[in-house]
């Protein structure tokens, strides 16, 4: 099989635990506290990926300078992208409880949606760079991304059936995202292939600084509101669970 097929493959693969998490949350009345919970979890796992898989390869690929500015980069990009987005009603979209209707605020819906394209992009795009270094696919960023991907799309449907948005919006909202996510991780791959490292390396940290800027900004709000005695704590297994799973 292509290079480039197998990097859609796992992005589609990792981006189908949205759909996994939103049938939860749309069919489950699962208590806030513990999608709280799950969501910490995730924002732990993420965490682990940004740093031992993304940033360190990226260090070890073209240098601290490169790292550094792309990291930063992906960080401005992604808080002005959301910044954009929440005067439009997404700054909940990843909220159980806490997001507007669309009577509440017109184009919420619309705002929501490409926030969430705005969160799922970088993790694919890296999916499909990981393939490029040995041939191989990093299994510990597929494992991670599908791992937080399913209390992201758990919570965000939870709060999208309170606010009364139909069962049609929300699952093709996330089937949409699922579909995106392999096509991202198929032009990772097919677009950065015979890249220099250096480029390589800015990218890897640009989708890692975008990743790290979405984890505290989106994640761990709702993982703090409804369990914040255990949120350290949660958030900590997820970190291990994903370091663990790196050195296996």
């Amino acid at each position: 099989m292509p290079e480039w097929l197998q990097a859609g493959g796992w992005g589609l693969l990792a981006g189908s635990a949205l759909l996994v998490g939103a049938a939860a949350g749309w069919f489950a009345r699962v208590p806030q506290r513990v999608i709280a919970s799950i969501m910490a979890f995730g924002a732990g796992v993420l965490l682990s990926a940004v740093s031992f898989e993304m940033i360190a390869e990226a260090h070890d690929e073209g240098g601290m300078l490169p790292t550094v500015i792309g990291a930063g980069g992906g960080a401005v990009v992604y808080t002005l992208a959301n910044l954009a987005l929440a005067r439009h009603g997404a700054r909940n979209r990843k909220r159980s409880g806490a997001q507007p209707s669309e009577g509440e605020q017109p184009g919420s819906g619309s705002a929501i949606a490409v926030g969430a394209l705005l969160d799922g992009v970088p993790e694919s795009v890296v999916i499909g760079a990981s393939l490029l270094s040995g041939g191989t696919v990093s299994l510990v960023t597929v494992a991670a991304v599908f791992l937080s991907n399913v209390p992201e799309g758990l919570s965000s449907a939870a709060g999208m059936r309170q606010a009364g948005r139909s069962r049609r919006f929300v699952f093709l909202l996330w089937l949409g995202i699922a579909l995106i996510s392999g096509v991202a991780a198929l032009l990772g791959n097919s677009l950065l292939g015979g890249a220099p490292p250096e480029v390589l390396a800015g990218i890897t940290a640009l989708a890692a600084g975008a990743i790290l800027a979405m984890i505290t900004d989106t994640m761990v709000p709702e993982a703090f509101e409804n369990a914040h005695l255990l949120v350290g704590l949660i958030t900590v297994a997820g970190f291990l669970a994903a370091f663990a799973l790196s050195h296996a």
